[in-house]
């Protein structure tokens, strides 16, 4: 099928593809301390430990073969890396369902990561069957779905670990299996023949494909703008149980409801008021005012004296959720129809190297400025610190070039 054939049926499934994806992800995090504490016979304690390198585990497999993925697709089209993409998470799943000891858990997260399950040939596939101009809203979809899908997945986790450790992971690889099933029988092919390219190895190892993107020198700049903005929303899921319980005294369940509230807004920007947004303003408008919002957004969480005064800085930042979006839908402009996959595995590295390097990061800098040996008692350090990244962000996205810059009304 042509690619602008594929039309919106084919971003709705897409749409649903990553929806489920994610639930499947998010539905066994409720119950993965209980296992690990099952398997190996520790506590909590040294339970979140094994939890973190299981999670790191994930991220540098991804960081890794992202681009592998990105590249087979360009190669042999977007439904069949996405469908067995898909089929090894699925099996994924069921592996660590029935794992004996640890050691089958990380070779499971190991599969996960190197699948990249099914977020590059998702992404792809929205490039291909998307205009120009609509592909930072549709990207916005996308990302609308995997705040809904985090959203929904750990509360569906939490109600089937009533039936066992085990009974989140094999539902979650239903969740994958029938969605192959399904799209075994819908899902199109985006990327017509002529379009594709043979595969190389050079080009798809992190390397090479870094090297190529960086031949487009506004794709080149945007890398590193998104490396920054993506490296300072690590504070986020990193630091803010522990800087709410530090100063605010929050309970667990306070934190969670504020975490269902931030997601609620950010989902409700990717799939509503980037529509609007976008068209309205550009995308690279869209953009600039979106690391300004973020920046201030920064400063208000570290600044801040009163619970409720979280609250008010996340509607306040929600805005910032069309940088993402819209900077894909520039850099996707920048690049031919047979190295969008390739784009996209390039994203999915930058993301998981963020995710690699800012949790340490981040905590050590909470760590520090709120231990009684601090030089300066300051809880709010890491998101001083992700304003400072996201400063540096939009003065380089300024320094991508006057193609970058255009229509912002500024630095013509």
């Amino acid at each position: 099928m042509p690619p602008r054939a594929a039309g919106q049926q084919a971003i709705l499934f897409i749409w649903f593809t990553v929806l489920i994806d994610t639930i499947g992800f998010g539905i066994v995090l409720p119950v993965l301390p209980e296992l690990i504490m099952e398997l190996t016979g520790v506590e909590v304690s040294e339970a979140a430990t094994y939890g973190g390198f299981l999670a790191t585990t994930f991220a540098v497999a991804q960081f890794v073969f992202g681009p592998v993925i990105g590249n087979l697709s360009d190669r042999f089209g977007r439904r069949p890396v996405l469908l067995a993409a898909l089929l090894a998470f699925g099996l994924d799943y069921i592996l660590m369902g029935v794992a004996p000891n640890l050691t089958w858990l990380f070779i499971g997260r190991l599969i996960a990561g190197i699948t990249g399950a099914a977020v590059t040939p998702a992404n792809a596939f929205v490039a291909d069957v998307s205009p120009p101009d609509k592909r930072a809203q549709n990207f916005g979809l996308m990302g609308a779905a995997f705040g809904l899908g985090f959203i929904l997945g750990p509360a569906v986790g939490g109600l089937l670990g009533h039936f066992g450790t085990r009974a989140p992971f094999f539902a979650a690889a239903a969740c994958a299996l029938l969605n192959v099933a399904y799209g075994w029988f819908v899902l199109p092919e985006s990327l017509p023949p002529e379009s594709r390219r043979p595969f190389s190895w050079r080009r798809a190892s992190l390397l090479g494909t870094w090297s190529h993107l960086s031949r487009y020198p506004v794709v080149a700049g945007l890398i590193g703008v998104l490396f920054l903005w993506q490296l300072a929303h690590q504070s986020l899921p990193n630091i803010w149980a522990y800087f709410t319980e530090y100063r605010f005294g929050w309970s667990e369940a306070a934190v969670g409801w504020s975490l269902a509230y931030a997601g609620l807004t950010m989902m409700a920007v990717q799939a509503g008021l980037t529509r609007v947004l976008v068209p309205r303003f550009g995308e690279r408008r869209a953009t600039f005012w979106g690391l300004v919002i973020g920046a201030l957004g920064f400063l208000g969480y570290a600044w801040s004296t009163h619970g409720w005064m979280m609250y008010l800085w996340i509607t306040i930042a929600a805005p910032s959720g069309v940088v993402f979006p819209s900077i894909r839908g520039i850099m996707s402009q920048q690049i031919p129809a047979d190295a969008q996959g390739e784009l996209q595995g390039g994203i999915a590295s930058l993301y998981s190297l963020t995710s690699i390097i800012g949790p340490v990061m981040m905590t050590q800098l909470f760590s520090r400025f709120t231990a009684e040996t601090a030089p300066v008692q300051f809880a709010g350090a890491a998101f001083l610190f992700a304003a400072v990244l996201t400063t540096a962000s939009i003065a380089l996205f300024l320094r991508t070039g006057r193609s970058a810059a255009q229509g912002l009304g500024i630095g013509d």
